[in-house]
């Protein structure tokens, strides 16, 4: 796949395009240009079963006549005449939203940071086969693996250009690549799979695929001969990669649009605790080779790093420049585009890590039920219930003792939160990120 990036002429294209919404009596507009550029290859008992490409460069057009707003998407060979017009037709008919406009000039970046995001390494389609077939191999070479659930390897790009009617026109790109397998361990109804995968911006610091594929391994043998435990009170360990689901409704929780809307459950708590005192939750869009960093969000603002939580209080809300308005804020530029408007987005959110370790918590714990995987939709934002099926392993004398599965665990995010421990193992390869969590409190369903 070639990655090189060659932004200038979408640059062009998407300038030509404000220019032609003014033409066609725009007060202001901007127009941004989404790239996407991947190559996937999959491979199922030792052969390549599934080769995936794919490009596009995807434009909008936003435009703003008074109050009111519109946006129209077409691909790179659109006239910018015709999309203009029927742009500025549109938003003389829609509604007026106070809220909407585009951000002041002053708050927009004067050059954007080199986050060193985007990496040159060509990925051949045959290399991208060695990583999966390798993963593959791996995986089922571990004792007690008995099927394969296929191993994949991808190369990738993704990018942004941004050009306002108020002089701002900047760009980035980043790559990513990745390897992954999927592992069955055991026969009939014992059967059990599980997973690993590495995913990262720059090539050279994939894991090495046959590492990928022994861990996918290992974990479904792992998981072989679960039992179910009895219903009761119990502290429950998220290991990592659940935990970074727990960071995820914390994120969703202190968005401003959220907010703005009165459906998070947490929306009278700015300045107050809601989590454990000691703990710190940041966003930081300028981390050199971060997952989810850009040089500027979706309005052409810098976010800087802030901590959204600090010593267990809120402290902010994710804000762009039309929530924040609502809100009787100002943005702080983590603003994403969603269709005709820009809503508040996190970036390379992180619950930070504690000083103990992981073994140390789970030996603190001494009985409890650490969870590997969580499964179902019972989690609602606006009260926040929490209820999800679970899986993992039973902690006796602070160890892992046995795998279980087929249970429940429930509380309130709202407790969950304030019960949160975190271990000092956080991974921040991940856009979400949080290390071993454990909290206290919680009822498990079992039998």
């Amino acid at each position: 796949m070639n990655i090189q990036a060659n932004p200038g002429q979408l640059a062009e294209k998407a300038a030509s395009l404000v220019e032609a919404a003014r033409r066609a009596g725009a007060d202001s507009a901007d127009a941004v240009v989404h790239r996407s550029r991947s190559t996937s290859i999959t491979a199922r008992m030792g052969k390549v079963e599934e080769t995936e490409a794919s490009e596009s460069d995807a434009f909008a057009l936003r435009v703003f006549v008074g109050r009111r707003v519109a946006s129209i998407s077409a691909n790179a060979d659109a006239d910018p005449a015709r999309l203009a017009e029927r742009a500025v037709a549109m938003a003389k008919v829609s509604p007026e939203d106070p809220y909407e406009g585009l951000a002041l000039r002053e708050n927009l970046v004067g050059s954007p940071r080199d986050l060193d995001l985007f990496d040159p390494t060509e990925v051949s389609a045959a290399r991208l086969s060695e990583n999966a077939l390798a993963a593959e191999e791996a995986a089922l070479a571990v004792n007690g693996v008995t099927n394969s659930g296929g191993a994949s390897s991808w190369a990738g790009l993704g990018g942004m250009v941004l050009v306002t009617s108020d002089g701002f026109m900047g760009h980035y790109e980043a790559t990513h690549f990745g390897i992954s397998a999927s592992a069955i361990a055991g026969t009939g109804t014992g059967m059990e799979r599980d997973y690993d995968f590495t995913s990262r911006q720059h090539f050279s610091a994939l894991d090495d695929a046959a590492t990928i594929g022994r861990k996918a391994g290992e974990r479904a043998v792992r998981r072989l001969g679960a039992r179910k435990v009895k219903t009761g009170p119990v502290t429950v360990v998220f290991d990592p990669r659940v935990a970074r689901g727990m960071a995820g409704h914390l994120a969703g929780a202190i968005n401003g649009a959220s907010i703005a809307r009165k459906t998070s459950f947490l929306k009278d708590f700015m300045g107050k605790q809601i989590l454990k005192a000691g703990v710190n939750a940041t966003d930081d869009p300028l981390r050199v080779r971060g997952p989810a960093s850009r040089p500027f969000d979706g309005e052409g603002i810098e976010g800087q790093k802030l901590v959204m939580v600090e010593d267990g209080v809120l402290k902010h809300w994710f804000l762009s420049s039309s929530t924040a308005k609502e809100l009787g804020l100002e943005t702080n530029g983590r603003g994403v585009r969603s269709g005709s408007t820009v809503v508040p987005a996190s970036t390379n959110f992180a619950i930070e890590p504690g000083e103990a370790s992981p073994e140390d918590l789970i030996r603190d714990v001494g009985t409890g039920f650490y969870v590997t995987e969580v499964f179902g939709q019972g989690v609602d934002m606006v009260t926040g219930q929490y209820s999800r099926g679970a899986s993992g392993f039973w902690v006796e004398n602070g160890e892992l003792a046995y795998p279980v599965s087929e249970v429940t665990i429930a509380s309130n995010l709202k407790d969950m939160f304030l019960n949160l421990t975190p271990a000092n193992d956080i991974d921040r390869n991940f856009g979400t990120a949080a290390p071993t969590l454990v909290i206290e409190g919680m009822t498990l369903a079992g039998s």
